[in-house]
């Protein structure tokens, strides 16, 4: 099974602002509860170490991470490979009618051992709201 969640985020932000954030490596790492620790490359690339509370995993995972396209300011994609699952984002930065700032996240998530993806199920609405929390308090608004 396959694990896709698809969220919109406006916020009364310059969208540049937004895009800062979503297309740092390390900035959508710290968003994310399960990720204990991370470390960035110069190139796109990060490893998060993810815990994952599942009773086939008992230590935290790494997950290699690239960013596989980059359109500045609007758009970016990576992808992450470990030995459990594989995750997909997606992220698209643009301005409303009114000037504001919409963020469009896509996540696609393939896991490789039982419980990876019943996981990510129940619990991807808690990481977004993480995510958007993180993006509030960077921009000032929380």
């Amino acid at each position: 099974m396959t694990v896709r969640v698809r969220r919109e985020f406006v916020f009364d932000a310059d969208p540049a602002d937004v895009w800062a954030f979503i297309s740092d490596p390390a900035k959508r790492a710290g968003a994310i509860s399960v990720v204990d620790e991370y470390e960035v490359g110069d190139d796109g690339t990060a490893t998060w170490h993810v815990r994952l509370p599942i009773p086939v995993i008992r230590s935290s995972i790494a997950v290699d991470t690239e960013e596989v396209r980059k359109e500045p300011p609007e758009y970016v994609k990576f992808v992450g490979k470990s030995r459990a699952f594989r995750v997909t984002g997606e992220h698209t930065v643009s301005e409303t009618d009114d000037g504001r700032a919409r963020l469009v996240n896509g996540f696609v998530v393939d896991g490789r051992v039982p419980g990876v993806e019943s996981f990510f199920e129940r619990k991807f609405g808690e990481e977004l709201d993480n995510l958007q929390d993180a993006l509030e308090r960077e921009l000032g608004l929380a």
